[in-house]
């Protein structure tokens, strides 16, 4: 092995969390039910993909564009009160990484803008020599077309990299471009598929590191 690849969200930051508050009090405020129920579906999915899922839920006619814009704004409002939260051991690791010389790349079904902002604000977009998003495909995961593409970005072998994934679907995607998956879970714990398709999991990234040190 001689690359990793990153998902962010629920990985490198704990946004997941604060997507699914903000997706809950739009609905909330909406009158929509189950809300807590669909929002699961759509972790580590792109726009295109949530979106079809949303719409089987409450209708083909259901403004969907404008439940996200509001969802967004409650978004990135809790983000500017409270600030972009990282994940514990993130700097870490990738400062491990680039010591040894890794190669590290990162493969986020987010949007680009948003993608670049949390790096940016952060400090750490220099560590990733490729940063690919959901807008760069048009489906993401499960399919395995994002990881793909940034192991082409990275001018690696899939089979030559680590996928560090929190969500089922980020593991199906990286498992089924023929990487090596790494759990870290989050919001949804493992099942018996995620164990038989994760190469380890881990309970955070220090747990992580360690496995990476070991294997040199």
């Amino acid at each position: 092995m001689r690359a990793v690849v990153f998902d962010m969200d629920g990985v490198l930051f704990d946004t997941e969390r604060v997507c699914m508050e903000s997706w809950i009090a739009v609905a909330d405020l909406d009158g929509l039910p189950d809300m807590e129920k669909i929002f699961p579906q759509c972790i580590g999915r792109n726009a295109n993909d949530s979106k079809k899922i949303v719409l089987e839920a409450y209708g083909q006619d259901f403004d969907y564009d404008r439940f996200r814009k509001k969802a967004s704004d409650f978004f990135w409002d809790s983000i500017e009160k409270n600030g972009l939260p990282m994940m514990a051991g993130v700097r870490e690791i990738l400062d491990w990484l680039k010591e040894e010389k890794w190669i590290v790349g990162l493969a986020s079904s987010t949007k680009r803008s948003s993608v670049m902002h949390h790096l940016g604000q952060s400090g750490i977009k220099d560590y990733f020599q490729a940063v690919v998003t959901g807008d760069m495909v048009e489906h993401s995961k499960p399919l395995p077309d994002i990881y793909l593409l940034a192991c082409r970005a990275l001018g690696i072998e899939p089979c030559e990299a680590y996928a560090v994934e929190d969500s089922p679907n980020g593991i199906r995607s990286a498992y089924a471009a023929g990487m090596c998956p790494l759990m870290v879970p989050d919001m949804l714990q493992p099942d018996e598929e995620m164990r038989h398709l994760s190469h380890r999991i881990f309970k955070d990234l220090a747990e992580v590191l360690d496995f990476m040190k070991l294997k040199g």
